[in-house]
Formats: structure tokens, C-alpha cells, sequence
């Protein structure tokens, strides 16, 4: 299934029934009072959370959404059946927002939460709502209403503890691959990672976090260049951003100078993100020398603000250690 984190689509609440015209009529009644029941009220347009699903890739042809409508009111006094709510699930961290307003209804981030998007019409007046000392016999009704209808743009933001960052072929599915059961695909070349991946990692037995991989950024890629832009607002949820350089090849003042870019179009992007906690997190270092670790390790930790680990995923090496620090540390964010 692709992944599709924004829609558009269109919902219709249902229209109230009408109110019924209508005298009671019997053997000995023939000109009975009124007795016109109301229509029922139109069903509303709901949208609900499911942690099962996690893309918008439904909408992609299904655009149109219309609950059901009240019934018409009867005789008797009898009131017309409601419409049925119209429920619609979306995944966990849809964010919904009304175009035509151009702002936010709501940010569906718990479990089970939702959101009325439209509501039903009001059900009409049959003509025994009218009946007074002064009216013996009504002869008005009303109709039902109208119900809702909106234009939606549907954004899913993945819920995620941990984000990863970095350039095409650094190495982040990999690491979500050695710290998950998680299994992006992985491949030596540009843009293996075409969508979003979560994986869940246990980094003690009864504790967990739940870590996020993105496509690779290239430079300009705030400005919507390459595949990463449109998923950075997938780091927007996220507590903890690792930036994933892959050191083959690189002197210290080469990782410095990636380290700045990513944190440039990070800013760019949203300034906000920058102020999330960071660490510098250098994969492959099964492909360097000891000493050019310790190297590298020394400059870096005395240039960088961020917290600075080697690991090779591919071979897993300190990924075990790493992943218990970050779980540490969320605890520590969550205190």
C-alpha cells in the first residue's frame, strides 16, 4: 500500500426529515386535531482514530462522504427515525483541518479520540407543534435542515519518540532494522526509503519507544527539493532527533559541515524542530579504523553541542547501548 499522509476530501451530514402534515381521522373522529409527528434529525459526519491504520492512502479515490438523513415525520404523532452517524477511521495522528476557513478542527492523537466534522440537520416541526388555544388546527409545518458540509484536508503526522535524520544511503533504515522488528528497505542507493517507517524498540524488557525513519534529505530539501520535504512534518511529534551521518570517507570538519546542513534545513523547514533534543549519531564505523574513531569522536566532541555516538548498524554495534540512552533519556522528558 503507498503511503499518503495528506488528502482532501468532502463530507455531507444528513438533512433533517421534514415535519409531517397530518389530522387524526377515525370512525368517530372525523375531525380530529393534529397529529403530524417530526422528522428525524440527519446523521452526523464523524472522524475516529485507529491505531491499525497508519495512511491516508483510502482517500486517495474515496473523496466523498455523506451520512444519512432523518426521516420524514408521520402520523400519529409519530417522529421520524434520526439518520445514522456516517463513521469514518483515520489513523492515529490525522490532523483535520476545515478549507474554506483555512484553520484546525482537531489533532487526533489519542487512541479512540474523534471529532463530529459535520453535523446532522435538525429534524422539522409536524403541524402538532403548532397547535395552541388560539389554533385548534394547525396547517404548518417545517422542513428539516440542512445538514453540514465541509472540505477537509486531512494531514497525518506518524507518532513517533525518536526521529531520524540524515542524507540518502546514511544508514537510518538500517539502524531501525538492527534496533526493530521493523524491515525497511534497504539498498546502496539514493532514496531506498521512499515513504515513512516506525519501528518499536525495546530497550529494556518491559519498556519500550517507538523510533521513525524518513526518506534521506538532500540540500534544499526544505524548499522542496528531493523526496525528504514532504516528511519532515513527521519529526514534528517527535521528542528526540538523531542525526545519522555515515563516516566512510569523512574528516571530522566533513561531519561538521553535514551535521550544520541538516540542522539548516531542520530550521528552515521549522525553526521549532531545532529545539527538540538532538544527538549526532555516526554509522559505518565498521569501515574506518580505531583510530580514526577516536579521532573523529575527540574533534567532534569538543565542536558539537550534541551528544556525539558511533555505531555501525549494519554490524550492530552500539546500537544496543544507544538505544538504551535514548530510552533513558525520554524518561528523564517524561519526569
Amino acid at each position: 500500500m503507498n503511503f499518503i499522509d495528506e488528502v482532501h476530501i468532502e463530507v455531507s451530514a444528513g438533512n433533517g426529515g421534514d415535519g409531517c402534515f397530518s389530522f387524526k381521522r377515525a370512525k368517530n373522529l372525523p375531525k380530529g386535531g393534529p397529529d403530524g409527528g417530526d422528522g428525524g434529525s440527519g446523521g452526523n459526519v464523524i472522524l475516529k482514530a485507529n491505531s491499525n491504520l497508519n495512511t491516508l492512502a483510502r482517500f486517495r479515490y474515496e473523496k466523498y462522504f455523506q451520512a444519512d438523513g432523518g426521516k420524514k415525520g408521520s402520523s400519529m404523532n409519530k417522529s421520524g427515525a434520526a439518520g445514522e452517524d456516517l463513521s469514518i477511521e483515520v489513523p492515529l495522528g490525522t490532523i483535520v483541518y476545515d478549507e474554506s476557513f483555512e484553520e484546525k478542527i482537531a489533532d487526533l492523537d489519542s487512541l479512540g479520540e474523534q471529532v463530529i466534522v459535520a453535523q446532522g440537520g435538525v429534524g422539522g416541526f409536524g403541524n402538532v407543534r403548532f397547535k395552541s388555544s388560539t389554533n385548534r388546527s394547525p396547517r404548518r409545518t417545517t422542513d428539516g435542515q440542512e445538514g453540514g458540509r465541509l472540505s477537509l484536508k486531512l494531514e497525518l503526522r506518524l507518532l513517533a519518540d525518536v526521529g531520524l535524520l540524515g542524507k540518502p544511503n546514511s544508514g537510518k533504515s538500517s539502524l531501525v532494522n538492527a534496533v526493530s522488528s521493523a524491515r525497511p528497505k534497504i539498498a546502496d542507493y539514493e532514496f531506498t526509503t521512499l515513504k515513512p517507517s516506525l519501528g518499536v524498540v525495546d530497550y529494556i524488557s518491559d519498556k519500550s519507544f517507538v523510533i521513525s525513519d524518513i526518506p534521506g534529505l538532500i540540500s534544499g530539501a526544505s524548499k522542496g527539493v528531493g523526496l525528504g520535504f514532504q516528511f519532515l512534518r513527521h519529526l514534528s511529534r517527535t521528542r528526540v532527533i538523531l542525526q545519522i551521518i555515515d563516516v566512510e570517507n569523512k574528516e571530522a570538519i566533513d561531519v561538521e559541515r553535514e551535521s550544520k546542513e541538516l540542522l539548516k534545513e531542520l530550521r528552515e523547514f521549522d525553526s521549532n524542530l531545532t529545539q527538540r533534543v538532538q544527538w549526532l549519531v555516526l554509522n559505518k564505523i565498521d569501515l574506518i579504523s580505531k583510530e580514526q574513531q577516536m579521532e573523529l569522536e575527540k574533534s567532534l566532541k569538543k565542536q558539537q553541542d550534541l551528544k556525539v555516538y558511533l555505531i555501525s548498524a549494519k554490524q550492530r554495534l552500539g546500537t544496543e547501548s544507544l538505544m538504551k540512552e535514548i530510552g533513558f533519556a525520554l524518561e528523564k522528558l517524561d519526569e
